[in-house]
């Protein structure tokens, strides 16, 4: 039986900041969210339960056990089956809403395909792990005139801010031209806690739910940082730069550019390799590497194999994950080797 919509959104519609307008204009709306690891799954879920009524989640990476921590959207059988991050959010962001359209992509977004995978939709949020791609998103956002929210956490601690293009500083004005990234260390590094990705990506829904209400003038238009180990909280006003070379000048370099052919990907002792525009037969590759090499597994969406201390994941995309090693010379060797040039 499905539910009322208005007895499914009841509490949310007595919400005075909300009320029967805004919860009509949040159905009618769209979010895309980029990237599904643990603010990403958390965000989803959130916008997802309010009633956006399109979300598309889009992530390159599969589910793994270390994820299950921090990632509320992913259980221990995603994990077993090795599922595409993408795919297990969409399966359970169905279950827990079927009055609107949930979408997840599998893929790595670049300047190639950012158009494809990210235009027409009122709002874009950060649940990435990296800065080559949020200077990507903030590129194409300026350009497009799109409001997104930057996220991030690690260890104990996250931060976070909404971006309106023409209205506040955007990424470029605050990262840049001081060189830093805002989190300089990373998973990897210092580990990170389940309440602080979920904190970050309650805030960051918070925003991203007055902007699709019609309440953007209740923004707060701050850079938010908060520590739940120490207790430590900070909000700073945020001010364009007058030389920022992308929300002044209109430089957008990271659209401009090509996607890094192999990246290191945070907490997971791993390197990506990207083959743009190349197709892999995942069935055809497992009859050809079933002889060669062990442990072959292939599920429709993603082939795994062992091979000496490694473990490659490929994708139909062409892309790759080499786990064991951050030499993206040892992860182009092996994908020579196994897969082809």
């Amino acid at each position: 039986m499905t539910l009322p919509p208005n007895e499914k959104y009841s509490r949310q519609i007595l919400f005075g900041g909300i009320g029967p307008d805004g919860q009509e204009r949040l159905g009618d709306s769209s979010a895309v969210v980029v990237g599904c690891g643990a603010i990403g799954a958390a965000t989803a879920n959130l916008l997802v339960r309010a009633g956006v009524g399109r979300v598309r989640v889009v992530d390159r990476d599969f589910v793994e056990a270390s994820n299950l921590q921090r990632q509320i959207l992913f259980d221990e059988a995603d994990a077993r089956e090795t599922l595409p991050k993408a795919v297990a959010a969409e399966r359970k962001l169905k279950t827990l809403n079927s009055q609107i359209q949930i979408e997840g992509i599998v893929a790595d977004v670049s300047p190639r395909n950012v158009d494809e995978l990210l235009a027409g939709f009122d709002v874009i949020l950060d649940g990435t792990d990296n800065f080559e791609t949020r200077f990507l998103m903030n590129d194409f956002a300026i350009k497009t005139r799109t409001p997104w929210i930057y996220a991030a956490a690690v260890s104990s601690y996250g931060v976070t801010t909404t971006i309106q293009p023409e209205t506040t500083a955007c990424l470029a004005c605050l990262m840049e031209a001081t060189g830093g990234t805002g989190l300089e260390e990373t998973c990897d590094t210092i580990g990170v806690l389940g309440p602080i990705v979920n904190l970050i990506a309650s805030l960051e829904s918070a925003e991203a739910l007055k902007l699709l209400s019609g309440k953007a003038d209740q923004l707060h238009h701050r850079l938010v940082s908060c520590d739940v180990w120490s207790g430590r909280f900070q909000s700073i006003q945020t001010e364009r730069n007058p030389r920022c070379r992308a929300c002044v000048l209109k430089k957008f370099s990271y659209l401009e550019g090509q996607a890094q052919p192999h990246i290191t990907m945070c907490g997971r002792d791993s390197v990506q390799i990207h083959e743009r525009g190349r197709a892999l037969d995942l069935n055809l590759l497992q009859k050809r590497l079933s002889s060669t090499v062990s442990d072959v597994r292939q599920n429709g969406y993603l082939l795994r194999f062992r091979v000496e201390r490694y473990e490659m994941t490929l994708f139909s995309d062409g892309r790759a994950i080499l786990k064991g090693s951050t030499d993206p010379a040892v992860a182009r060797s092996l994908y020579a080797k196994y897969v082809g040039v």
